[in-house]
C-alpha cells in the first residue's frame, strides 16, 4: 500500500470507531488481527474488540478523536490523539497513542497506549 492509501485507511478507521460503525471497523480488521492495550496486555480478537467498542459507545456520547497527529510508515501508522466524549459524570479527555500495522489493505495488529486512571476519573 502507498502511504496515501494507509492514511486513507487510518482516517476511515478512526471515523468508524468514533461513529460506532462496527461493520466498517470489522471490515478494516484482518480476520486474524490482534488488538492489544498497554493496560491489560491482552491480545483481543477483532470480535472481542468490537464488543469493547460497543461498550465504549454505551458509556460515552459525543465521541470524537481530536488533536490527531499521524505518521505513516511502510507497514502502517503511528497516531497520537485525544479521545473526547461525554460520560454521565462529565467530559472524558483521554490522550492516547496507537501503533497500527497494515497489510493488504487491512489492519493486522493494533497496539493502544493510554492511561486508564483518566478513564476512571471521568466515570466518577
Amino acid at each position: 500500500m502507498t502511504h496515501d492509501e494507509i492514511n486513507d485507511l487510518a482516517t476511515r478507521f478512526v471515523a468508524a470507531v468514533a461513529a460506532g460503525d462496527v461493520a466498517t471497523v470489522e471490515a478494516i480488521y484482518a480476520d486474524d488481527a490482534t488488538i492489544w492495550h498497554n493496560f491489560d496486555k491482552i491480545n483481543q480478537t477483532p470480535s472481542e474488540n468490537l464488543a469493547t467498542l460497543l461498550g465504549m459507545h454505551r458509556m460515552l456520547t459525543n465521541i470524537r478523536y481530536e488533536d490527531i497527529r499521524r505518521t505513516i510508515v511502510d507497514d502502517g501508522f503511528y497516531q497520537q490523539h485525544v479521545l473526547r466524549g461525554t460520560t454521565k459524570s462529565g467530559e472524558l479527555d483521554l490522550p492516547a497513542v496507537l501503533r497500527v500495522y497494515v497489510a493488504d489493505g487491512r489492519i493486522t495488529r493494533l497496539e493502544e497506549y493510554l492511561d486508564t486512571a483518566q478513564v476512571a476519573a471521568a466515570m466518577r
